[in-house]
């Protein structure tokens, strides 16, 4: 029996998940993307309801925290009034999907075909999840989803389950989506693994017609500047709202990004606003962390302030995980180096994930520094 508790689903807007500093209200911006006037106001409501930390999620959602039972009703209200709310739990919690943020107006469409498409889903597990990333060549690989919508070199459309190397030609999105998902529930994938497409996978068992492979993806961009616009990223993936209205008030699309950046679009020149990264080389960058004690009730210890702190003795290529607990949530896949919270100190784990077996046990964070380094030191 672990010593975590495994929720099983994600926080919604209609359906916020406790916290250490309150409800944690989970925003999923529509086709993914926001207006100006949306992002302003999220940022007006988690100020005016919440604690005014705004976070992005690994699903390239919105987060407020510090919601209490009393200012939910209200936060919806307002969030609503900007079309930012989904009519009912259900539509919400089937609603998981990120769009990769380079597109053009075929992928925004294509969006809104899958977007229609999962309210008519199955009733699929909390934290299943699909990817639409249709530019010419992947670049959400590395985003934890369950079925991707992808092209081939030829450009013609699939639909490859996660962790698959092929997918399956595409006639029909809409109709191709659903028949996926439920053949996903009719071979059990529901009872494997938490329900999630890996699982099943690994056991061998794959669809019918899926012998084509994606186009060579992208590695994963760097804030700055882009053909279409401006990256900028956010330490941890949290900032104050004051930042998301700063961001706001520059007039350009925002989209939100998995990996805790924000795409705007259409911005030629970077924005100099507090709480930014703008630079590719800046340490944080090499740092995924979670919210932690005390913010979350089943962390075993400190994160945030550690992590900057362990970043600063980062080498330049060297990428740490550190997770207040054994579940891992901000990154769910293997990294080279993961650090876990545990009532005796912090675990080491090489090459794996947050609940693996660790090398090293019990570790103090005065330590942790001369470890990190030694960890990247050149072993004769």
């Amino acid at each position: 029996m672990s010593g975590w508790d495994i929720k099983g689903w994600c926080p919604g807007a209609l359906r916020p998940m406790a916290s250490g500093d309150g409800l944690v209200v989970r925003v999923r911006p529509p086709l993914g993307r926001l207006t100006p006037a949306q992002a302003g106001a999220i940022a007006g409501a988690a100020l005016a309801h919440g604690n005014g930390i705004v976070d992005l999620s690994a699903r390239a959602n919105l987060q407020l925290r510090g919601v209490t039972e009393a200012s939910h009703g209200p936060l919806i209200s307002d969030l609503r009034a900007e079309g930012l709310i989904d009519p009912d739990i259900q539509t919400e919690s089937l609603r998981n999907l990120i769009v990769t943020p380079f597109r053009d107006a075929e992928t925004t469409a294509l969006a809104a075909t899958l977007t229609a498409a999962l309210a008519r889903m199955p009733r699929l597990p909390g934290k299943f999840g699909f990817a639409l990333d249709t530019g010419p060549r992947p670049v959400l690989n590395g985003a934890s989803v369950d079925i991707r919508v992808e092209r081939a070199a030829d450009g013609a459309l699939i639909l490859r389950p996660s962790v698959h190397g092929f997918g399956k030609r595409v006639g029909d999105l809409a109709a191709d989506a659903i028949a996926i998902a439920e053949w996903f529930i009719a071979q059990g994938g529901v009872t494997e693994g938490r329900g999630r497409m890996a699982a099943l996978i690994g056991k061998g068992v794959i669809p019918e017609g899926c012998d084509t492979a994606p186009a060579n993806p992208l590695p994963q961009p760097e804030p700055g500047l882009h053909p279409e616009g401006v990256l900028v990223a956010l330490a941890f993936g949290q900032m104050r709202a004051e930042t998301l209205l700063a961001l706001a008030a520059l007039g350009y699309e925002i989209r939100p990004t998995p990996w805790r950046m924000l795409f705007l679009v259409g911005a030629t020149t970077i924005p100099e606003i507090a709480g930014l990264i703008t630079d590719p080389a800046d340490p944080i960058l090499r740092v995924t962390a979670c919210t932690g004690a005390p913010a979350c009730p089943q962390a075993l210890g400190d994160t945030r302030h550690l992590a900057r702190a362990l970043a600063a003795v980062l080498a330049p290529g060297q990428t740490l995980h550190l997770s207040g607990c054994a579940k891992g949530c901000a990154h769910p896949s293997p990294a080279p180096l993961t650090l876990t919270a545990t009532p005796q100190g912090y675990d080491l784990i090489r090459g794996g994930i947050a609940s693996d077996i660790p090398s090293l046990t019990g570790l103090s964070p005065q330590a942790l520094p001369d470890l990190l380094k030694a960890e990247h030191a050149p072993h004769l």
